[in-house]
Protein backbone atom coordinates (compact mmCIF):
# COMPACT_ATOMS: atom_id res chain seq x y z
CA UNK A 1 0.00 0.00 0.00
CA UNK A 2 1.20 3.49 -0.73
CA UNK A 3 -0.15 6.76 0.52
CA UNK A 4 0.86 10.40 0.55
CA UNK A 5 1.36 12.62 3.56
CA UNK A 6 1.80 16.25 2.60
CA UNK A 7 2.86 19.32 4.56
CA UNK A 8 2.57 22.86 3.32
CA UNK A 9 6.21 22.65 2.24
CA UNK A 10 6.83 19.23 0.76
CA UNK A 11 5.95 15.56 0.80
CA UNK A 12 7.69 13.46 3.43
CA UNK A 13 8.11 9.71 3.71
CA UNK A 14 6.31 7.95 6.51
CA UNK A 15 7.13 4.57 7.93
CA UNK A 16 4.23 2.40 9.11
CA UNK A 17 5.20 0.43 12.19
CA UNK A 18 3.21 -2.68 13.09
CA UNK A 19 3.05 -4.15 16.59
CA UNK A 20 1.91 -7.77 16.92
CA UNK A 21 0.26 -7.54 13.51
CA UNK A 22 -1.65 -4.29 14.13
CA UNK A 23 -0.71 -0.84 12.88
CA UNK A 24 0.98 0.89 15.81
CA UNK A 25 2.02 4.22 14.34
CA UNK A 26 3.31 6.08 11.31
CA UNK A 27 6.50 8.08 11.80
CA UNK A 28 9.07 10.01 9.80
CA UNK A 29 12.75 9.18 9.87
CA UNK A 30 13.46 12.58 11.44
CA UNK A 31 11.17 11.76 14.39
CA UNK A 32 12.92 8.46 15.00
CA UNK A 33 16.30 10.18 14.66
CA UNK A 34 15.41 12.75 17.35
CA UNK A 35 14.07 9.99 19.58
CA UNK A 36 17.32 8.06 19.20
CA UNK A 37 19.29 11.16 20.19
CA UNK A 38 17.15 11.57 23.33
CA UNK A 39 17.57 7.90 24.23
CA UNK A 40 21.33 8.14 23.66
CA UNK A 41 21.61 11.03 26.12
CA UNK A 42 20.07 8.78 28.77
CA UNK A 43 21.42 5.32 27.90
CA UNK A 44 24.63 6.15 26.05
CA UNK A 45 26.35 3.46 24.02
CA UNK A 46 23.98 0.70 25.16
CA UNK A 47 21.67 1.69 22.28
CA UNK A 48 21.74 -0.29 19.03
CA UNK A 49 23.12 1.50 15.94
CA UNK A 50 20.74 3.92 14.24
CA UNK A 51 20.73 4.30 10.42
CA UNK A 52 22.63 7.46 9.43
CA UNK A 53 21.25 10.49 7.65
CA UNK A 54 21.65 10.83 3.90
CA UNK A 55 22.09 14.38 2.68
CA UNK A 56 21.60 13.51 -1.00
CA UNK A 57 18.61 11.84 -2.63
CA UNK A 58 18.43 8.13 -1.76
CA UNK A 59 18.29 5.40 -4.36
CA UNK A 60 15.72 2.61 -4.03
CA UNK A 61 18.32 0.25 -2.61
CA UNK A 62 19.41 2.87 -0.06
CA UNK A 63 15.78 3.39 0.99
CA UNK A 64 15.31 -0.37 1.36
CA UNK A 65 18.45 -0.60 3.45
CA UNK A 66 17.31 2.23 5.72
CA UNK A 67 13.93 0.57 6.25
CA UNK A 68 15.61 -2.70 7.19
CA UNK A 69 17.97 -0.89 9.55
CA UNK A 70 15.05 0.91 11.22
CA UNK A 71 13.27 -2.43 11.72
CA UNK A 72 16.43 -3.84 13.29
CA UNK A 73 16.76 -0.77 15.51
CA UNK A 74 13.17 -0.97 16.80
CA UNK A 75 13.56 -4.68 17.49
CA UNK A 76 16.78 -4.22 19.44
CA UNK A 77 15.82 -1.08 21.32
CA UNK A 78 12.94 -2.96 22.97
CA UNK A 79 15.22 -5.64 24.42
CA UNK A 80 16.42 -3.60 27.43
CA UNK A 81 13.68 -3.61 30.13
CA UNK A 82 15.11 -0.44 31.71
CA UNK A 83 14.70 1.36 28.40
CA UNK A 84 11.12 0.10 28.06
CA UNK A 85 10.25 1.70 31.41
CA UNK A 86 11.97 5.03 30.75
CA UNK A 87 9.96 8.21 30.26
CA UNK A 88 11.80 9.13 27.07
CA UNK A 89 10.87 5.76 25.55
CA UNK A 90 7.24 5.67 26.64
CA UNK A 91 6.45 9.36 26.07
CA UNK A 92 7.58 9.24 22.43
CA UNK A 93 5.55 6.12 21.66
CA UNK A 94 2.49 7.61 23.33
CA UNK A 95 2.83 10.74 21.21
CA UNK A 96 3.22 8.95 17.86
CA UNK A 97 0.29 6.62 18.60
CA UNK A 98 -1.97 9.58 19.32
CA UNK A 99 -0.71 11.57 16.32
CA UNK A 100 -1.06 8.67 13.89
CA UNK A 101 -4.76 8.26 14.58
CA UNK A 102 -5.47 11.98 15.19
CA UNK A 103 -6.53 11.43 18.80
CA UNK A 104 -6.07 14.17 21.37
CA UNK A 105 -5.40 13.61 25.05
CA UNK A 106 -8.67 13.77 26.95
CA UNK A 107 -10.60 11.99 29.67
CA UNK A 108 -12.61 8.97 28.54
CA UNK A 109 -14.62 6.19 30.10
CA UNK A 110 -13.30 2.75 29.15
CA UNK A 111 -15.37 -0.43 29.32
CA UNK A 112 -13.20 -3.26 30.63
CA UNK A 113 -14.70 -6.72 30.32
CA UNK A 114 -14.19 -9.15 33.19
CA UNK A 115 -13.74 -12.89 32.52
CA UNK A 116 -17.43 -13.58 33.20
CA UNK A 117 -18.52 -11.17 30.44
CA UNK A 118 -19.58 -8.32 32.72
CA UNK A 119 -17.98 -4.96 32.11
CA UNK A 120 -16.83 -2.24 34.47
CA UNK A 121 -16.21 1.38 33.58
CA UNK A 122 -12.92 3.03 34.46
CA UNK A 123 -11.99 6.65 34.00
CA UNK A 124 -8.77 7.11 32.05
CA UNK A 125 -7.00 9.35 29.59
CA UNK A 126 -6.69 8.52 25.92
CA UNK A 127 -2.93 8.76 26.52
CA UNK A 128 -2.88 6.23 29.39
CA UNK A 129 -0.76 3.16 28.69
CA UNK A 130 -1.97 -0.42 29.16
CA UNK A 131 0.21 -0.62 32.26
CA UNK A 132 -1.52 2.43 33.75
CA UNK A 133 -5.04 1.27 32.78
CA UNK A 134 -4.35 -2.15 34.33
CA UNK A 135 -3.38 -0.39 37.58
CA UNK A 136 -6.62 1.59 37.50
CA UNK A 137 -8.67 -1.56 36.85
CA UNK A 138 -6.93 -3.47 39.64
CA UNK A 139 -7.60 -0.62 42.08
CA UNK A 140 -11.28 -0.53 41.10
CA UNK A 141 -11.82 -4.27 41.55
CA UNK A 142 -9.55 -4.50 44.61
CA UNK A 143 -6.86 -6.75 43.13
CA UNK A 144 -3.67 -6.88 45.19
CA UNK A 145 -1.05 -4.73 43.46
CA UNK A 146 1.67 -7.36 43.85
CA UNK A 147 -0.41 -9.74 41.72
CA UNK A 148 -0.71 -7.39 38.73
CA UNK A 149 1.91 -9.37 36.83
CA UNK A 150 -0.42 -12.40 36.73
CA UNK A 151 -3.05 -10.47 34.74
CA UNK A 152 -3.15 -8.51 31.52
CA UNK A 153 -5.37 -6.51 29.21
CA UNK A 154 -6.35 -8.11 25.92
CA UNK A 155 -8.04 -7.04 22.71
CA UNK A 156 -11.01 -9.41 22.48
CA UNK A 157 -13.55 -9.92 19.71
CA UNK A 158 -17.03 -10.98 20.79
CA UNK A 159 -18.46 -13.36 18.20
CA UNK A 160 -21.81 -14.97 17.51
CA UNK A 161 -23.36 -17.54 19.85
CA UNK A 162 -21.47 -16.15 22.83
CA UNK A 163 -18.05 -17.12 21.51
CA UNK A 164 -15.02 -14.90 21.90
CA UNK A 165 -11.68 -14.59 20.17
CA UNK A 166 -8.58 -13.22 21.87
CA UNK A 167 -6.91 -11.01 19.26
CA UNK A 168 -3.80 -9.85 21.10
CA UNK A 169 -2.22 -9.05 24.45
CA UNK A 170 -1.76 -5.30 24.92
CA UNK A 171 1.86 -4.46 25.72
CA UNK A 172 2.69 -2.10 28.56
CA UNK A 173 3.47 0.98 26.43
CA UNK A 174 0.44 0.53 24.15
CA UNK A 175 -2.51 2.91 24.55
CA UNK A 176 -5.67 0.79 25.02
CA UNK A 177 -8.06 3.51 23.88
CA UNK A 178 -6.06 4.10 20.68
CA UNK A 179 -5.58 0.38 19.98
CA UNK A 180 -9.31 -0.24 20.37
CA UNK A 181 -10.27 2.69 18.14
CA UNK A 182 -7.77 1.77 15.42
CA UNK A 183 -8.13 -2.02 15.39
CA UNK A 184 -10.76 -2.24 12.59
CA UNK A 185 -12.07 -5.39 14.30
CA UNK A 186 -15.86 -5.58 14.68
CA UNK A 187 -17.42 -6.15 18.12
CA UNK A 188 -14.09 -5.68 19.80
CA UNK A 189 -13.42 -4.74 23.41
CA UNK A 190 -10.72 -4.69 26.08
CA UNK A 191 -10.79 -7.61 28.47
CA UNK A 192 -9.04 -8.46 31.73
CA UNK A 193 -7.71 -12.01 31.82
CA UNK A 194 -5.07 -13.91 33.71
CA UNK A 195 -1.77 -13.97 31.89
CA UNK A 196 0.05 -17.16 32.70
CA UNK A 197 -0.17 -20.54 31.02
CA UNK A 198 1.07 -22.79 33.81
CA UNK A 199 -2.12 -23.78 35.68
CA UNK A 200 -0.14 -24.58 38.84
CA UNK A 201 0.57 -20.85 39.23
CA UNK A 202 -3.04 -20.49 40.45
CA UNK A 203 -1.59 -21.34 43.87
CA UNK A 204 0.26 -17.99 43.97
CA UNK A 205 -3.07 -16.13 43.93
CA UNK A 206 -4.94 -18.00 46.64
CA UNK A 207 -4.31 -15.41 49.36
CA UNK A 208 -6.19 -12.69 47.46
CA UNK A 209 -9.98 -12.91 47.41
CA UNK A 210 -10.35 -10.77 44.28
CA UNK A 211 -7.72 -12.78 42.38
CA UNK A 212 -9.59 -15.98 43.25
CA UNK A 213 -12.82 -14.41 41.99
CA UNK A 214 -11.19 -13.46 38.68
CA UNK A 215 -9.60 -16.82 37.91
CA UNK A 216 -12.81 -18.56 39.06
CA UNK A 217 -14.81 -16.45 36.56
CA UNK A 218 -12.35 -17.31 33.82
CA UNK A 219 -12.42 -21.02 34.68
CA UNK A 220 -16.22 -21.05 34.37
CA UNK A 221 -16.10 -19.10 31.11
CA UNK A 222 -13.43 -21.40 29.62
CA UNK A 223 -15.52 -24.47 30.46
CA UNK A 224 -18.71 -22.94 29.07
CA UNK A 225 -16.93 -21.97 25.84
CA UNK A 226 -15.33 -25.43 25.68
CA UNK A 227 -11.76 -24.14 25.88
CA UNK A 228 -11.35 -26.37 28.93
CA UNK A 229 -12.75 -29.88 28.41
CA UNK A 230 -13.89 -31.71 31.56
CA UNK A 231 -15.14 -35.28 31.48
CA UNK A 232 -18.80 -35.91 32.33
CA UNK A 233 -17.80 -36.93 35.84
CA UNK A 234 -15.72 -33.78 36.28
CA UNK A 235 -18.61 -31.67 34.95
CA UNK A 236 -20.94 -33.03 37.59
CA UNK A 237 -18.46 -32.43 40.40
CA UNK A 238 -17.66 -28.93 39.17
CA UNK A 239 -21.36 -28.07 38.89
CA UNK A 240 -21.93 -29.24 42.47
CA UNK A 241 -19.01 -27.12 43.71
CA UNK A 242 -20.31 -24.14 41.73
CA UNK A 243 -23.75 -24.46 43.36
CA UNK A 244 -22.01 -24.53 46.75
CA UNK A 245 -19.98 -21.47 45.65
CA UNK A 246 -16.87 -23.34 46.75
CA UNK A 247 -14.43 -21.47 44.53
CA UNK A 248 -11.24 -22.90 46.02
CA UNK A 249 -12.31 -26.53 45.58
CA UNK A 250 -13.66 -25.70 42.10
CA UNK A 251 -10.26 -24.34 41.07
CA UNK A 252 -8.44 -27.30 42.62
CA UNK A 253 -10.56 -29.74 40.61
CA UNK A 254 -10.15 -27.59 37.50
CA UNK A 255 -6.42 -28.32 37.62
CA UNK A 256 -7.30 -31.88 36.56
CA UNK A 257 -9.44 -30.75 33.61
CA UNK A 258 -7.98 -31.15 30.13
CA UNK A 259 -6.83 -27.80 28.71
CA UNK A 260 -7.62 -25.88 31.88
CA UNK A 261 -5.79 -22.55 31.78
CA UNK A 262 -4.99 -22.86 28.08
CA UNK A 263 -5.59 -20.25 25.37
CA UNK A 264 -7.60 -21.61 22.46
CA UNK A 265 -7.21 -20.10 19.01
CA UNK A 266 -9.89 -19.77 16.37
CA UNK A 267 -10.14 -22.69 13.91
CA UNK A 268 -7.22 -22.60 11.50
CA UNK A 269 -5.21 -24.89 9.21
CA UNK A 270 -1.86 -26.66 9.50
CA UNK A 271 0.50 -28.75 7.40
CA UNK A 272 0.48 -31.86 9.62
CA UNK A 273 -0.04 -34.72 9.10
CA UNK A 274 -0.62 -33.35 5.60
CA UNK A 275 -1.08 -29.87 4.12
CA UNK A 276 -4.46 -28.17 4.43
CA UNK A 277 -5.72 -30.00 7.52
CA UNK A 278 -8.12 -28.06 9.72
CA UNK A 279 -6.98 -27.57 13.30
CA UNK A 280 -8.06 -26.22 16.66
CA UNK A 281 -4.98 -25.10 18.62
CA UNK A 282 -4.87 -24.90 22.42
CA UNK A 283 -1.73 -23.59 24.12
CA UNK A 284 -0.77 -24.01 27.76
CA UNK A 285 0.96 -26.13 30.40
CA UNK A 286 4.14 -26.32 28.29
CA UNK A 287 2.48 -27.80 25.23
CA UNK A 288 0.86 -26.97 21.90
CA UNK A 289 -2.22 -29.15 21.60
CA UNK A 290 -3.69 -29.59 18.11
CA UNK A 291 -7.00 -31.24 17.32
CA UNK A 292 -6.47 -31.91 13.62
CA UNK A 293 -9.27 -32.71 11.16
CA UNK A 294 -8.01 -35.13 8.50
CA UNK A 295 -9.21 -35.18 4.87
CA UNK A 296 -11.59 -38.06 5.71
CA UNK A 297 -13.12 -35.87 8.49
CA UNK A 298 -11.59 -38.04 11.22
CA UNK A 299 -9.90 -36.10 14.03
CA UNK A 300 -6.47 -36.68 15.49
CA UNK A 301 -4.97 -35.13 18.64
CA UNK A 302 -1.34 -34.09 18.24
CA UNK A 303 0.70 -32.76 21.17
CA UNK A 304 3.93 -30.80 20.81
CA UNK A 305 5.92 -30.38 24.04
CA UNK A 306 7.56 -26.99 24.50
CA UNK A 307 10.82 -28.50 25.74
CA UNK A 308 11.25 -29.96 22.26
CA UNK A 309 10.55 -26.71 20.41
CA UNK A 310 13.86 -25.26 19.28
CA UNK A 311 12.67 -22.01 17.71
CA UNK A 312 9.77 -20.44 15.85
CA UNK A 313 8.98 -17.59 13.50
CA UNK A 314 5.92 -15.68 12.34
CA UNK A 315 5.64 -15.16 8.61
CA UNK A 316 3.48 -12.77 6.58
CA UNK A 317 2.63 -14.22 3.18
CA UNK A 318 2.02 -11.51 0.62
CA UNK A 319 2.94 -7.94 -0.13
CA UNK A 320 1.83 -4.83 1.67
CA UNK A 321 3.05 -2.78 -1.23
CA UNK A 322 0.43 -4.19 -3.59
CA UNK A 323 -2.53 -3.30 -1.38
CA UNK A 324 -4.74 -0.25 -1.78
CA UNK A 325 -6.60 1.54 0.99
CA UNK A 326 -5.91 1.57 4.73
CA UNK A 327 -3.96 -1.41 6.03
CA UNK A 328 -4.40 -1.48 9.80
CA UNK A 329 -3.43 -5.11 10.40
CA UNK A 330 -1.19 -7.81 8.95
CA UNK A 331 -3.49 -10.60 10.06
CA UNK A 332 -4.89 -11.68 6.70
CA UNK A 333 -2.07 -14.03 5.64
CA UNK A 334 -0.05 -15.17 8.63
CA UNK A 335 1.63 -18.38 9.60
CA UNK A 336 3.66 -19.54 12.57
CA UNK A 337 6.22 -22.22 11.90
CA UNK A 338 8.22 -23.96 14.62
CA UNK A 339 11.11 -26.39 14.63
CA UNK A 340 10.39 -29.48 16.68
CA UNK A 341 12.73 -32.25 17.70
CA UNK A 342 11.81 -35.87 18.29
CA UNK A 343 14.12 -38.91 18.29
CA UNK A 344 17.09 -36.71 17.32
CA UNK A 345 15.20 -35.52 14.23
CA UNK A 346 14.28 -31.85 13.71
CA UNK A 347 11.27 -30.94 11.59
CA UNK A 348 9.41 -27.72 10.78
CA UNK A 349 5.65 -27.59 11.41
CA UNK A 350 3.43 -24.78 10.11
CA UNK A 351 0.20 -23.34 11.54
CA UNK A 352 -1.75 -20.89 9.35
CA UNK A 353 -3.69 -18.57 11.65
CA UNK A 354 -4.68 -14.93 11.93
CA UNK A 355 -3.65 -15.21 15.59
CA UNK A 356 -0.04 -16.08 14.81
CA UNK A 357 1.29 -13.20 16.92
CA UNK A 358 -0.89 -14.19 19.86
CA UNK A 359 0.33 -17.78 19.50
CA UNK A 360 3.91 -16.52 19.51
CA UNK A 361 3.21 -14.49 22.68
CA UNK A 362 1.81 -17.62 24.32
CA UNK A 363 4.92 -19.64 23.44
CA UNK A 364 7.14 -16.96 24.96
CA UNK A 365 4.89 -16.81 28.01
CA UNK A 366 5.21 -20.54 28.62
CA UNK A 367 8.99 -20.16 28.64
CA UNK A 368 8.71 -17.17 30.97
CA UNK A 369 6.39 -19.10 33.33
CA UNK A 370 8.91 -21.93 33.42
CA UNK A 371 11.71 -19.54 34.37
CA UNK A 372 9.62 -17.98 37.14
CA UNK A 373 8.80 -21.42 38.50
CA UNK A 374 12.45 -22.49 38.40
CA UNK A 375 13.44 -19.32 40.23
CA UNK A 376 10.90 -19.98 42.99
CA UNK A 377 12.15 -23.56 43.37
CA UNK A 378 15.82 -22.49 43.35
CA UNK A 379 16.00 -19.14 45.17
CA UNK A 380 19.82 -19.30 45.38
CA UNK A 381 20.07 -19.22 41.58
CA UNK A 382 19.45 -16.32 39.21
CA UNK A 383 17.49 -16.07 36.01
CA UNK A 384 16.74 -12.98 33.98
CA UNK A 385 13.04 -13.11 33.16
CA UNK A 386 11.98 -10.11 31.05
CA UNK A 387 8.21 -9.83 31.09
CA UNK A 388 6.21 -6.87 29.85
CA UNK A 389 9.12 -4.52 30.21
CA UNK A 390 9.92 -5.49 33.78
CA UNK A 391 13.20 -6.98 34.85
CA UNK A 392 13.10 -9.89 37.23
CA UNK A 393 16.53 -11.21 38.08
CA UNK A 394 17.31 -14.74 39.08
CA UNK A 395 20.47 -16.74 38.18
CA UNK A 396 20.13 -19.98 36.14
CA UNK A 397 20.98 -20.80 32.53
CA UNK A 398 18.21 -19.46 30.31
CA UNK A 399 16.38 -21.86 28.06
CA UNK A 400 17.95 -22.26 24.64
CA UNK A 401 14.54 -21.93 23.05
CA UNK A 402 14.12 -18.70 21.19
CA UNK A 403 11.92 -17.01 18.65
CA UNK A 404 14.23 -16.73 15.69
CA UNK A 405 13.41 -14.82 12.59
CA UNK A 406 14.53 -12.19 10.15
CA UNK A 407 12.83 -9.05 8.90
CA UNK A 408 10.42 -8.32 6.09
CA UNK A 409 11.93 -8.08 2.65
CA UNK A 410 10.49 -5.17 0.73
CA UNK A 411 9.02 -6.93 -2.32
CA UNK A 412 6.37 -9.58 -2.80
CA UNK A 413 8.27 -12.48 -1.32
CA UNK A 414 7.50 -14.44 1.79
CA UNK A 415 7.86 -11.92 4.54
CA UNK A 416 9.20 -12.96 7.90
CA UNK A 417 8.50 -10.73 10.86
CA UNK A 418 10.27 -10.62 14.19
CA UNK A 419 8.46 -12.29 17.06
CA UNK A 420 10.97 -12.04 19.88
CA UNK A 421 9.77 -8.59 20.85
CA UNK A 422 6.83 -6.38 20.08
CA UNK A 423 7.60 -4.51 16.87
CA UNK A 424 7.15 -6.59 13.77
CA UNK A 425 7.15 -4.65 10.57
CA UNK A 426 7.99 -1.31 9.10
CA UNK A 427 6.40 -0.39 5.80
CA UNK A 428 7.25 2.74 3.91
CA UNK A 429 4.43 5.04 2.80
CA UNK A 430 5.45 7.21 -0.08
Amino acid sequence: MTGTWTTLLHTLKLYSVYLDGFLFCRVRYSQLHRWNEQLRRVFGNSLPPFPPKHYLAMTTSMADERRDQLEQYLQNVTVDPNMLRSDVFVDFLKLVQLDTFSITTKKVSLDIFLPDGRSIKVEALTSDTAERVLEVVSHKVGLCRELLGFFGLFLIQFCKEGKLSVMKKLVDFELPYVSLRSSEVENCGIGLRKWYLDPSLDSRLMDCRVAIDLIYMQAIQDIEKEWAKPTEEQKQKLEALRKEDNQTKFLELSQEVRHYGYVQLDPCTCDYPEPGCGAVISVGNNEISCCVTLPDNQTQDVIFQMNRVKCWQVTFLGSLLDMDGPQQTLNQNLELRFQYGEDSHWQWFVIYTQQAFLLSSCLKKMISDKMVKLAAENPEMQIEVPEQGKSRKYHVQQSQQKACSSFLPRKSKIKIVEVDCGFGTIKEDL
